[in-house]
């Protein structure tokens, strides 16, 4: 039985799966929620599910990149639990959390899949796969613009989704091999598949040192007169 938790953008999220199955979800699209809403949402999944915290196998987390208030929470969230309870820790990068939530969902063989999140600004952090959720390009912090993916949209459509896809579409939107999901919200049970993988190979973090993929430094900004 493993905890899921996803925090990385506006939606807060938690799983309960069972050998690569959700069995309960709660999680809410709202922002800035996050820290009074994880450990409720937790302790709602447990309690519907009938499961004890001991008897989690171990705890998963999405490691980002994203939000960095949501990214520490979600994180220091999993690895409270993971003291506490003495169980391992699972990290899933958040990208590719979303293109295996998608891929799940389904999609045509031939496509290429693009998630990307909001950073500033018309900035977003993306990865590329293929339908197969082959790793094609690392993650990045991109300024879209006329240009971007070009090379790329000339051979193959690709598939924009997640909360920093729509400041692409009125910049890629005129390429017909530029296709966009409007309704795509991150969800602690995209982490279902990889996560499970993961967690039969052993391939666990030290809690310890683990720290979020925050892949930007943090900015501060003074706060205007």
């Amino acid at each position: 039985m493993i905890l899921q938790i996803e925090t990385a953008t506006t939606v807060c999220s938690v799983a309960l799966a069972n050998q690569g199955r959700v069995i309960a979800i709660k999680e809410a699209n709202q922002r800035n929620i996050h820290a009074e809403a994880i450990t409720v949402f937790i302790d709602e999944i447990l309690n519907k599910a009938g499961i004890k915290y001991s008897e989690l196998d171990a705890v998963a987390v999405s490691s980002g990149p994203g939000s960095y208030t949501g990214l520490r929470i979600g994180v220091s969230t999993a690895k409270g639990l993971c003291y506490a309870l003495d169980k391992p820790l699972i990290a899933v990068e958040t990208l590719e959390a979303m293109a295996g939530g998608l891929i799940v969902s389904g999609v045509d063989s031939d496509v290429l899949l693009c998630p990307m999140i909001d950073a500033r600004r018309m900035e977003v952090y993306t990865a590329l796969f293929d339908a197969a959720g082959n790793r094609l390009q690392p993650t990045t912090a991109e300024i879209i613009d006329a240009n971007s993916f070009a090379a790329q949209l000339e051979q193959s459509k690709i598939l924009f989704f997640g909360d920093g896809a729509p400041k692409c579409r009125e910049t890629l939107s005129g390429n017909p091999n530029a296709l966009f999901i409007d309704d795509f919200a991150n969800s602690a049970a995209h982490l279902t598949s990889a996560t499970y993988q993961k967690f039969k190979a052993a391939q666990f973090e030290d809690v310890a040192y683990f720290e979020p993929y925050y892949l930007k430094d943090f900015l501060v900004t003074a706060k205007k007169a």
